[in-house]
């Protein structure tokens, strides 16, 4: 079923026969074929979604080591949607206009794991899709990382700030790896004229993260939606800024739309401590289910470990570079953004499915 909205100029695509999500039929010249590698991970899901519902045609490539189909359902059935299992550390061959370059796991218990596929997954997998984009001209973007700046010294990390990285620590295969990746990136924009982008992404957090990826955010919500005490690492001081998932995505659209070849970050410069962060999830859990009928507030216990090897004490970006170029800066709240992450764990942990 097609409606025209002759106020936007566009005409709108209803699949209402399928049960499936409305979105924007665009015009040829604009509509673009959109590859996402690692399209089925947190962040790649919910930015498969935004290019959908904008009206573009997207390919997702996951090898599914830690991404998960069921992000992906709504959109099985689409015309203009295509999801392959593949892994990028092997060649493709397809025809794309722009590349989000998002393949690797993120959290450090899953890219501790297997530390060399981690490692062949940024430098064979980057250069895989590289060598694409040089063979279909399409347009490149790399997801990199904050963990680029290692264990900074200086603070706020500017994109200037070259990093304090340990190319021999447990995590030096997720941060040299992107470290790496963003070599061979500006590699083939000076030798090759490949048109790229780099967004070093902060930490992000919201519905869908994995929820046994080890990441504080999600380890604080299912501890207290589960009446245990919360684990702190340290004493709880060292610091975060946490930006929510659908500002990152605001901020990764637009970073591939503008003429920006420089590292960009993309984060929340609100700074908190880690023993901040779990006050504010215990408050906004017993909050929701408050709110939902169940029990109300329980004073959760904390438990303190030992700080892993090399985790950072601080982490916060500098973001004048997206604010002046891409007019770009967060506009969830750590509370807001807290409350629809507890409801989507709330719901899956009804559900039977975490």
């Amino acid at each position: 079923m097609q409606q025209a909205d002759e106020s936007l100029g566009v005409v709108r695509h209803t699949r209402i026969e399928r049960g499936l999500p409305t979105t924007r039929m665009m015009p040829d010249v604009k509509r673009k074929r959109v590859l996402v590698t690692g399209g089925a991970g947190f962040v790649g899901s919910h930015l498969v979604d935004r290019l959908m519902l904008m009206g573009h045609d997207v390919i997702v490539l996951d090898s599914f080591l830690t991404g998960n189909k069921s992000s992906l359902s709504q959109w099985v059935g689409h015309p203009s949607f295509e999801l392959l299992r593949h892994d990028v550390v092997e060649p493709l061959l397809i025809e794309v206009d722009q590349i989000f370059h998002l393949a690797c796991p993120a959290s450090p218990r899953h890219y501790q794991a297997n530390q060399i596929k981690t490692i062949k997954t940024c430098f064979q997998g980057t250069l895989n899709m590289l060598g694409l984009a040089k063979r279909t001209k399409a347009r490149f973007l790399l997801a990199s990382t904050s963990e680029v700046y290692g264990d900074p010294a200086v603070t706020p990390q500017p994109e200037t700030y070259a990093g304090n990285v340990s190319c021999t620590g447990p995590r030096a295969c997720y941060d040299e790896g992107k470290r790496v990746a963003e070599t061979l990136t500006y590699g083939y924009l000076y030798q090759d004229g490949v048109d790229v982008r780099v967004a070093r992404i902060f930490n992000t957090y919201g519905p869908r993260m994995h929820p046994q990826d080890g990441r504080v955010v999600s380890n604080f919500v299912l501890q207290a939606l589960r009446g245990e005490p919360l684990t702190l690492y340290g004493d709880g001081s060292q610091t975060r800024s946490f930006c929510f998932v659908h500002d990152l995505i605001d901020g990764l659209i637009a970073l591939m739309n503008a003429d920006v070849h420089s590292p960009v970050n993309l984060g929340s410069h609100f700074e908190f401590s880690v023993k901040q962060l779990a006050e504010l999830v215990r408050d906004v859990v017993a909050r929701v289910r408050e709110e939902d009928g169940d029990e109300g507030r329980q004073r959760l216990k904390v438990i303190y470990e030992a700080l892993p090897t090399h985790d950072p004490r601080q982490r916060r970006p500098d973001t004048r570079r997206a604010a002046a170029l891409l007019g770009w800066a967060p506009r969830w709240g750590l509370q807001q953004g807290l409350e629809e992450m507890v409801r989507y764990y709330k719901e899956r942990m009804r559900e039977g499915t975490i």
